[in-house]
């Protein structure tokens, strides 16, 4: 994409007035459009701009647009490639989309058509990279197993995060301690047009007074005893992609004054400094406490509020969705168990039980504590209830209304989470593995010991309420 938000096509063709033409027409259509007259100046051009998608001529000489086809696929693999030719054949239609074309449109061109193809080659592009951020978001952050979940309650966060995220609009994620705000403002940053750019996170609860100016302004040279050289701050830092403000509720009222200024106006001024900064980030913002109740409580600005709740996402604490309990508790142990000699491979039924039935205080965070350090602990491959926490085991007694919710054995509930991964995968055991943030090996056992590619979905579908070890 350009810096105006249009995507780019580079254009070849070494006929100009057909080049032209071709530019002209894209550009009314509403592209960014580059050209190239020969194919080595395109693959020249490709190196140095990540174009959206390349429009070539295939009879070009010397270098023609098949070479400059085979030649950005090794670069380039996922770039789509749109061939068109006034010689165009049978055969030289199946050797371009054999070569990886995208698509191939015969001379003359059809500009309807044309335009219509160019727009589903950037599509194809944007979906390309859309499915790498996710890849990315679950393989490099060991935590995002708190983003599991099949309740109806998360179902609805995800719903609400995939709309949310490749717009500009401001969001307040309110929630428990423990539930995966960060994680989700994460998800929207990684799946928006800024996820090339940084992501900078502040604990505003952390940051005392007499350095909040400082950190998040930044300071001149000079400006304070101690102030060696000009320093960036956290909001100049995070311009062109996200600010994320977690516990924004602990703000200081000069904090918030300060903060709704940089909202307000666009830019920040250094501590010593009289020179303004524009700053462009997306702001998400997070808090543990209801941001309505601290403004009727006169501890927290309704305007400050207004510029940070376009959109508000509420994180379920996990107590309110104990069905999403099992698959949590599995992920953990598959991470964890494989870091023992001989490895920890499940649960007890009383022990599910045990972890269905906690109210979880602490949530998700709480929950991969508890399975960490039942591992640690562990003499054997099977964690029983005796290896978790004794104060935890006190509070369950007294709370089995979710144990009834408990939806079938864990073996179905995991196989089902296993395969269905597995199909969205096309049976790609490493991608799976690495979407699911476990080891290959570990998979490999998972599938033997449940059956996965035997069992048929009836059976065991109408147990409810217990575990097989």
């Amino acid at each position: 994409m350009s810096l105006n938000g249009l995507p780019v096509i580079l254009v070849v063709d070494d006929d100009e007035r057909n080049r032209e033409m071709l530019a002209e027409a894209l550009g009314q259509a509403g592209f960014e459009v580059e050209t190239a007259s020969a194919g080595m100046e395109a693959l020249n051009k490709a190196g140095a701009v990540a174009y959206d998608a390349v429009l070539s001529d295939i009879r070009m000489v010397p270098f023609s647009g098949l070479d400059l086809l085979d030649s950005l696929h090794k670069t380039t693999p996922e770039m789509p490639i749109v061939l068109l030719t006034a010689f165009g054949s049978v055969d030289t239609a199946i050797q371009a989309m054999k070569q990886g074309a995208f698509d191939y449109i015969p001379k003359p061109v059809n500009l309807d058509e044309l335009i219509l193809t160019m727009k589903r080659a950037v599509e194809y592009r944007r979906l390309i990279e859309d499915n790498r951020s996710l890849q990315q978001a679950f393989s490099e952050r060991p935590r995002a197993a708190s983003l599991i979940g099949q309740s109806k309650k998360m179902v609805e966060v995800f719903k609400l995060v995939g709309k949310v995220s490749r717009s500009r609009t401001a969001v307040l994620i309110q929630g428990e301690s423990g539930t995966g705000k960060e994680l989700i403002a994460r998800a929207i940053h990684d799946n928006s047009t800024r996820a090339a750019n940084r992501f900078v996170a502040i604990n505003c609860s952390a940051i005392p007074d007499s350095l909040l100016e400082s950190e998040l302004f930044g300071h001149a040279k000079g400006s304070f005893t101690g102030a060696h050289t000009t320093r960036r701050g956290l909001l100049e830092e995070a311009s062109g992609g996200t600010l994320f403000l977690d516990e924004v509720g602990d703000l200081s009222p000069a904090g918030q004054a300060k903060l709704l200024r940089v909202l307000q106006e666009g830019e920040i001024r250094r501590v010593g400094s009289n020179e303004s900064v524009r700053v462009d980030f997306r702001i998400i913002a997070a808090s543990r406490r209801n941001l309505a109740d601290l403004v009727a409580a006169g501890r927290f600005r309704e305007d400050l509020l207004y510029r940070l709740n376009t959109v508000t996402i509420l994180m379920p604490a996990l107590r309110e969705r104990p069905e999403d309990i099992p698959l949590l508790a599995e992920f953990f142990l598959a991470r964890y168990g494989d870091q023992k000699e001989v490895p920890v491979t499940s649960f007890s039924s009383t022990a599910m039980k045990s972890l269905v039935g906690y109210s979880w205080p602490g949530n998700v965070r709480e929950l991969e504590h508890v399975v960490e350090r039942a591992v640690t602990l562990a003499s054997h491959a099977i964690l029983s209830v005796d290896d978790l926490p004794p104060a935890m085991l006190q509070k369950t007694s007294g709370n089995s209304k979710h144990a009834v919710m408990f939806p079938g054995t864990l073996k179905a509930l995991q196989r089902e989470q296993v395969l269905k991964m597995l199909e969205s995968t096309h049976g790609n055991k490493e991608r799976t593995a690495r979407l699911l943030g476990i080891s290959r090996r570990t998979l490999y056992r998972l599938l033997e010991r449940y059956r996965a590619d035997k069992i048929q979905p009836s059976v065991e579908s109408d147990v409810q309420g217990t575990v097989e070890p």
